[in-house]
């Protein structure tokens, strides 16, 4: 492995070190002491081998596009170890592999778990569970600055005008991650706090709001929200994964309001109102408007908790809004509505320079100075493939180990796109901790998948298939 993968393997493990040490904090201070040599013991290996993937000897070889995919890889394998120690060595007499499954599905915010009574567990293992989830979604922002460069120039200008990054500007925009991640996680809390939630428990959902996470500190989400005010407000928060983490910032900071900065969210603004009419219209049965808005809002946020009561004939169209997913440089999964989008008016656009041959049709989006060309089509049309190949294998996997096809469709959707299974996609009840072994490692490697840009598999796929 590179120095610089080692490097990059190495910082987090750190963060996970100092997330041990307040885990460890935390339970001295409120006296929780059955979990806490567990902490200590994530604590010292994190710390370890942080250091010994800093402080490897220096090299100044060229680091390709290649190596940075495989780096990502490896943290998705590596780092979840280090965090499932807690889980292994707690009281709850958890096997590896379930402890590497909780951990797995906390750093992939997917969410799936292996605890069925969330109350019993102690508060420090509670917290351990969000902590996770929140240096997941730090890691995959993280780990889109790095991989910037399969990126096509519209993407990339939603973030910078280089054209390629190097050591200093990744280092920046990294920081810059950083503060408003941390920020906003924050901000969230507080919000949370003033609406009468118990600090402890608005501390934890805010780790899995900004991660777009699906782990809760409690057993159900309808405990907390127990009105109206309450479900809204909680909606509204759960935007901060849907939208662009840099949207806030850039309307603030940049000078010159370039509408490249903006263009997906705008997109993204027009596509949850033009949802929230057409919910309000068509899909608003019972007139309890709050649950509704949340299922949607936690749908295209790829969060998926709901409420008890949530309108299960609605599933279909849920899981539709899931596979589109959110903003490109939020934490939530999905194929993009940008992608979509501009994959479809580019066929449109095909389809009718053969019925018009005299006319001129430009493929090009609004709030936009430039059109894009075909390869990027090819990008996003390939990415489509990527999802229902993969779709495809993992609902034939899942349905030979027992589960009925409809289950394992859903469950597919629901890996891939790295959301938490719930009652309004009418899965609710599914029991992780009794699935094979062979299941759960079905379930760890496509959660990873689901959470690497799919686009990454296939230039993979070309580097050791396709050599020439």
């Amino acid at each position: 492995m590179s120095k610089f993968s080692l490097t990059y393997l190495g910082i987090f493990s750190l963060l996970i070190s100092i997330l041990s040490f307040f885990n460890i904090i935390y339970s001295y201070y409120f006296n929780l002491y059955l979990n806490l040599d567990n902490y200590l013991y994530s604590l010292l290996l994190s710390l370890l081998l942080g250091c010994i993937f800093l402080f490897k000897k220096k090299d100044n070889s060229k680091i390709s596009i290649y190596h940075k995919i495989l780096c990502v890889f490896a943290g998705y394998i590596v780092l979840p170890i280090i965090i499932s120690i807690p889980y292994f060595f707690s009281i709850y007499n958890i096997s590896f592999i379930d402890s590497y499954f909780e951990a797995i599905s906390g750093f992939t915010s997917t969410g799936f778990t292996i605890f069925e009574n969330i109350k019993n567990l102690d508060e420090s293992l509670i917290l351990w569970r969000s902590s996770s989830q929140w240096l997941g979604g730090l890691y995959f922002l993280f780990s889109i600055v790095l991989l910037i460069d399969i990126f096509d120039n519209n993407f990339k200008k939603s973030l910078t005008n280089f054209l390629t990054f190097n050591t200093s500007e990744t280092l920046k925009q990294s920081l810059k991650i950083l503060i408003l991640y941390s920020s906003l996680t924050f901000i969230i809390f507080l919000i949370l706090n003033s609406i009468d939630l118990r600090s402890f428990v608005a501390f934890n959902i805010s780790m899995t709001l900004i991660s777009s996470g699906g782990f809760l500190p409690v057993d159900s989400l309808s405990v907390i929200l127990n009105n109206e005010f309450k479900e809204i407000v909680f909606s509204l928060l759960m935007l901060s994964s849907f939208f662009s983490i840099f949207l806030v910032y850039n309307l603030i900071f940049i000078k010159s309001k370039n509408i490249n900065f903006f263009q997906e969210d705008l997109y993204l603004f027009f596509y949850l109102i033009t949802l929230i009419f057409i919910f309000i219209i068509f899909f608003n049965f019972n007139h309890n408007f709050s649950v509704i808005f949340l299922s949607l809002i936690s749908s295209i946020s790829n969060i998926g908790l709901s409420l008890n009561d949530s309108p299960q004939n609605l599933s279909f169209v849920l899981l539709i809004l899931i596979i589109i997913g959110g903003s490109f440089f939020s934490t939530s999964s999905g194929l993009r509505f940008i992608k979509l989008y501009s994959l479809f008016k580019y066929s449109i656009n095909n389809l009718l320079s053969h019925s018009k041959p005299k006319n001129i049709f430009i493929n090009k989006l609004s709030f936009s100075e430039a059109p894009f060309d075909e390869a990027e089509v090819h990008k996003y049309f390939l990415s489509v493939l990527i999802f229902v190949l993969s779709l495809f294998f993992i609902t034939c996997l899942l349905t030979i180990n027992g589960f009925h096809i409809e289950d394992s469709f859903k469950l597919g959707i629901l890996t891939l796109m790295n959301t938490v299974n719930s009652s309004m996609l009418g899965n609710g009840e599914i029991n992780f901790q009794e699935m094979s072994i062979l299941t759960k490692y079905y379930l760890m490697i496509f959660m990873i998948i689901g959470r690497v840009e799919l686009l990454t598999l296939l230039i993979i796929c070309k580097k050791f298939f396709f050599k020439n």
